[in-house]
Parts: structure tokens; C-alpha cells; sequence
């Protein structure tokens, strides 16, 4: 059989595009929230069988990960959770390559509030449309027809290539970390998250606290008897942003273009009061620490704690009533590939070679499952993939068909340059 090229690569996914968006419209159109992502990954599942993949879904089981130093608790039950992997066996001559990608989603909000229903997977005005197609269906997408491209030019890998479709990603990383716990690695990984196909090999991190704040009930007629908890946490959140930008002046990344958006601090939720004439004696606030890449996780959190106790201690009511902190849900620890490994100069080609100009090269401010390959596989990880995370988690999420399209061909590439192999033996 003719070696196989980079134009033939190229042009084989270009007649497979209408397919793939096809592909992605139905993806999307599949609800998979947090625990209900069974349909999806059932059908996610066919379609590897269906390119003639070694296909394993896994239960995800609670017990085996508890113990784990990066388990997050995020409170949403194991029972149904499952992983899919799509295995493509190589023949032994290669490097082998994860293609990662995460099959939850976010709630979609208030569905008045959007054009169409979250779920319509509707294209308009060459983008589609609908809760996830960003974050990060159209990741997914890219890497199986990626994958079945190669496989329609007769492309044998030199290395396995295996496609991960995960669970728990947006809460904590529980699908990554248990195909880790079971075994899966590979010489590398490409995580296929929102970047704008730019090339994110360091991540911040993201701790989730609770705060709770005291105060003092009384009717509200006699307010200056009592103490109101909501005036008392507007205290300590003036204190949070100015710790917030107390640490972007002393902490520096070049893999960060704005300096003052590595790692944010940001409260997400309040509650306090339970009656309009009562003074609240209890607000509850939640929200996201951010943590720098190369931070100590243990002294983050206790340059935090020591922020609430100073803040504390200069409040009369709150010296003797401290607000009290807990880590809950998402811990997700900073991580870092090294800017020289081999992978990130592999994808950085093929982009070039599809794009026209060099990827660039960024950090991103959330946190992400490639801190579970670096930290806990010993594995180089790069997050690469279509979409912005700027339509992520948003009303009216979408993202533009070219985009996809431009990744699969990316993508494929960097199988074969990675991956080695070539074109196998014509039957008969």
C-alpha cells in the first residue's frame, strides 16, 4: 500500500466533516450531567466499535479511590458512573498517546434564558449550538474522526493510541484518576479541552472552600443589638480581594500573558438569613481559591487560613467568633508538563502544518485532569483542543465547525508523527 501523507490525512478528513458534525450535533444532543452520563458514554462507546476499537467501559467505584491523594468527594453517587476506553493496538514499534476527554457537563441554567433548548445541538451560522459543544463534546469529536480517518487510509499505529471518554471532570477528575489507579498510561497525552487550539501545558489550580461566618440573630427593628453576618462577610471578602491581588504582584508565570489572571480567587455562592426581619446570624459563602503553578497545596491553604484569622482578629465580633473554613468537592492541585517534552514539539508541527503559523503556547487559570497525568502518572500532558473557554459554561454555549474540523486534522497528524507506523498490508 502508498505511504500514506500528510495531504492524504488532510483530505480525508476534509469528506469526513460533514460526518463529523453530524457527530457532534448528536453528542450534544444527549444530556450528560453530572451521574447521567450513561446514554452518552453508551453511545460514544458504539461509535469506537463501530471503527473497530478494543472497547472496555468500566464502572467507576468509589472504594478504589477514596484512599487517593487527589480523590475529590464531590457527593454525586458512583453507582452508574462509568468510563469508556477505546483501545486502537499498535504494532509494537511506536510511542503510545492518550486522547483524553471528559463526558460530564455542566448544568445548563435556567433553559428560558436560552435561544434554543440547551440540548438542540442546532447549527447556526457555522457554529453548533448547545450545553457542552464546547466543554467538550467537540474535543471528542475531533479525536475519534481523527482516528477514523487514519483507519480509512489503511494507517496502523506504530504505538497503541487509546481514546478516553471520562467521567467526574468538572468535580473533581474521579474518571481520569481511576483509569490511572487501574493502569492506563501511555508515553503521553492530549487532553482535547477548550484552548482555542492553542498548546496549555500548565495549569493552575482550583481548591473549593466553604466559609462560614457568623453573627448574632435579633429582630430587626432592634439591628444595632445584634449582628449581622452578611455586613460582617463583607469584611472578609474586601480581604480575599485584596489578598487575590496581593498574589498576583508576588507570583509570576511566563506561560501567562495577563499576570493578573493565573489564579483567581472568586466567591461563586452565598446564603445567609432564613426571615426578612431577622438580622442573619449565619452566611455561608463558596467559592474557588486558585492556586499558582509550582504552590505547595498544603501552604496555599494555609496562607488562606491565616489571611481569615488575621481579618478576623481585627473585627471585635469576629476575634471572639472566627468564620471557619472547609475544603469541600473540588481540589484540583496545579500541574505542568515540561515546556521542552517531546509532545508539545510534535503538535506544535502539525498545527503549523494545518494553520499556517506556529501554536502558541499559554497557561490556563482552571483547574483540569492534566495535573492527574503529571502529578500522579508520571505522564507529559498538554491540553489542546477547539473551542474557548469562554463560551464553556455559558448560556448559548457553542463552537465554530471550522474549529472542530481544524482539530481532527491536527489531531491526526500528531497520531502518526507521534504514534509512528504506517500503512498496512493490502488484503488479499
Amino acid at each position: 500500500m502508498p505511504a500514506i501523507t500528510s495531504a492524504h490525512i488532510l483530505e480525508q478528513v476534509e469528506k469526513l466533516a460533514p460526518d463529523l458534525i453530524r457527530f457532534v450535533q448528536e453528542a450534544v444532543r444527549i444530556p450528560s450531567l453530572p451521574g447521567h452520563e450513561q446514554e452518552f458514554q453508551g453511545f460514544l462507546a458504539g461509535r469506537l466499535l463501530e471503527l473497530g476499537m478494543k472497547v472496555t467501559v468500566s464502572r467507576i467505584r468509589r472504594e478504589a479511590l477514596a484512599g487517593h491523594p487527589a480523590f475529590c468527594q464531590d457527593e454525586i453517587p458512583f453507582e452508574q458512573r462509568l468510563n469508556v476506553m477505546g483501545r486502537w493496538p499498535g504494532r509494537g514499534d511506536g510511542r503510545s498517546l492518550i486522547l483524553n476527554g471528559h463526558a460530564d457537563v455542566v448544568s445548563p441554567g435556567a433553559e428560558e434564558l436560552w435561544s434554543d433548548s440547551p440540548w438542540s445541538g442546532k447549527l447556526r451560522d457555522g457554529r453548533i449550538y448547545g450545553r457542552g459543544s464546547t466543554d467538550m463534546k467537540g474535543g471528542l469529536a475531533a479525536a475519534v474522526y481523527a482516528m477514523e480517518s487514519l483507519r480509512q487510509l489503511g494507517y496502523e499505529p506504530g504505538g497503541d493510541v487509546i481514546l478516553q471518554s471520562v467521567v467526574g471532570e468538572e468535580s473533581g477528575g474521579c474518571g481520569t484518576l481511576a483509569a490511572i489507579i487501574d493502569g492506563c498510561r501511555a508515553d503521553a497525552a492530549i487532553i482535547m479541552e477548550p484552548t482555542r487550539l492553542q498548546l496549555a501545558h500548565v495549569q493552575s489550580g482550583a481548591l473549593t472552600f466553604r466559609l462560614t461566618v457568623p453573627g448574632r440573630a435579633v429582630h430587626a427593628c432592634m439591628r444595632h443589638q445584634g449582628v449581622s453576618a452578611i455586613e460582617k462577610f463583607y469584611a472578609v471578602l474586601q480581604a480575599l480581594n485584596a489578598f487575590d491581588a496581593r498574589r498576583h504582584r508576588e507570583h509570576r508565570h511566563e506561560a501567562y500573558p495577563d499576570p493578573g489572571q493565573v489564579a483567581p480567587i472568586s466567591v461563586g455562592k452565598i446564603s445567609a438569613g432564613d426571615w426578612p426581619s431577622t438580622v442573619p446570624d449565619r452566611l455561608v459563602a463558596e467559592g474557588r481559591f486558585g492556586v499558582f503553578p509550582g504552590e505547595n497545596i498544603a501552604a496555599a491553604k494555609a496562607a488562606f487560613e491565616t489571611l481569615l484569622g488575621e481579618t478576623a482578629g481585627a473585627d471585635e465580633w469576629l476575634a471572639e467568633h472566627p468564620p471557619v473554613v472547609e475544603w469541600v468537592e473540588g481540589q484540583f492541585e496545579p500541574g505542568k508538563t515540561a515546556p521542552d517534552a517531546p509532545i508539545l514539539t510534535v503538535l506544535g508541527e502539525a498545527h503549523r502544518e494545518v494553520m499556517g503559523e506556529a501554536a502558541r503556547r499559554t497557561g490556563v487559570t482552571y483547574g483540569s485532569d492534566l495535573r492527574l497525568f503529571t502529578n500522579y502518572a508520571a505522564m507529559p500532558a498538554v491540553l489542546y483542543g477547539p473551542g474557548d473557554v469562554l463560551h464553556a459554561h455559558v448560556v448559548d454555549e457553542s463552537i465554530a465547525v471550522t474549529e472542530v474540523v481544524q482539530a481532527a486534522k491536527i489531531l491526526a497528524l500528531a497520531i502518526v508523527r507521534w504514534c509512528g507506523g504506517g500503512a498496512g498490508e493490502e488484503e488479499g
